[in-house]
């Protein structure tokens, strides 16, 4: 691999799934041979000393940019450029290909020999306006390979592109650490803890924003609840919509059913999958079509913890779901088709099991972190 230079906004300490897509591949690459420049994750001396902590843990150089967003201006251009320069890269990975892709041509005249960009959900949003289309099209004129999440993505941004940038479109999901994510992680002990022990759960492990669809979980409840009295939906995770999402629960009747972690560490995430019974995450696409899901890496860790996936049918989620097999795809939105495959699943320990199986061999065969790694080294 060329040594490397990775130009992203979207890093750690910054949350987020892009953001741990990045880190978990720059972990697996030379640590020698990348040096990352990324924008500062908050204003404030909190944030600097967040963000200082964490830069000083990894094993490669990291650069960060004085503001908290960066665009592909004169000024942040030509500092990439210089860093291009200082440490002797010959490979740039844009860590999203939308808008930092745009410095594609400046850096190759500054000496980069090999351009990669990154697309996930937003570029296929941006496919679907005329300015950014145009912008998106430029970018694939401008560098090598643009890559993609899964089919979804790669058919709505290919749309957008030159044919022949078209056809050097590469795919590059972001992978499961199976290791970290697997049937032992220390589920009995987070329902021992919640006072679950004994109880059929589901479990959503998401941000709380109304694409997610926990609000549909909610809604389902009620008819899940006639034909399994003491399940319970666990929803681990914080965000805005978590006061709505209460009022839901209570004005539905089903408060006792339905509750909340909040936020919750990345390293207890595993241990709260574990939790589950079934995992479901009836994604919806919002916006016409500008909210959309990229890929739900949710459901591969869910698998990859041996549980059953109910998944929503929200741009590239149905990717990361083999119906049937490891799960099922419903339609976003809908309670009725969440809470019949929900309760088939409660109802029967021997499809859990199957699906739960069939998952988790599908997570160590496609999507483990150093297949991925692999890949992105070739490309760079």
């Amino acid at each position: 691999m060329h040594k490397t230079l990775i130009v992203t906004n979207d890093f750690p300490p910054r949350p987020g799934g892009i953001q741990a897509f990045l880190h978990n591949m720059a972990l697996r690459l030379d640590p020698e041979r990348i040096v990352v420049y990324a924008s500062t994750w908050k204003r404030g001396a909190e944030g600097r000393e967040a963000t200082a902590a964490f830069d000083a843990e990894q094993p490669f150089r990291v650069v960060r940019d004085r503001t908290t967003m960066l665009l592909p201006t004169p000024r942040v251009t030509a500092r990439a450029t210089a860093l291009l320069r200082e440490h002797g890269c010959r490979s740039v990975w844009f860590g999203a290909a939308a808008p930092l892709g745009l410095m594609g041509p400046a850096l190759r005249r500054a000496g980069a020999e090999r351009l990669v960009a990154t697309s996930h959900g937003h570029e296929a949003g941006w496919a679907q306006l005329p300015v950014a289309r145009r912008l998106l099209r430029r970018i694939g004129e401008g560098t090598d390979t643009i890559t993609y999440l899964g089919e979804y993505t790669r058919s709505r941004i290919a749309g957008a592109l030159t044919p022949e940038a078209a056809a050097r479109m590469v795919q590059l999901p972001p992978g499961v650490d199976e290791k970290t994510f697997h049937p032992d992680s220390g589920g009995a002990a987070v329902r021992a803890r919640l006072g679950l022990a004994d109880r059929p759960v589901v479990v959503c492990v998401s941000r709380l924003v109304p694409r997610k669809g926990q609000d549909t979980l909610v809604r389902a409840m009620p008819r899940i609840l006639a034909e399994v009295p003491d399940a319970v939906l666990l929803i681990v995770g914080g965000g805005p919509y978590e006061q709505e999402l209460r009022k839901l629960a209570a004005g539905t009747g089903v408060a006792d059913s339905v509750r909340f972690t909040g936020a919750v560490p990345w390293a207890e995430l595993p241990a709260h999958y574990g939790a589950g019974d079934v995992f479901a995450m009836p994604c919806r696409t919002r916006r016409g079509g500008l909210d959309v899901e990229g890929l739900g890496i949710v459901y591969l860790e869910a698998s990859a913890t041996g549980l059953p996936v109910v998944g929503g049918d929200s741009g590239g989620a149905p990717d990361a779901v083999l119906p049937g097999e490891t799960g099922w795809v419903v339609r976003g939105g809908s309670a009725e088709e969440s809470a019949d495959r929900v309760t088939a699943l409660l109802k029967d320990p021997e499809l859990r099991r199957r699906m739960g199986e069939r998952g988790r061999a599908w997570v160590e065969e496609k999507w483990r972190w150093d297949l991925l790694a692999a890949r992105l080294e070739e490309l760079l």
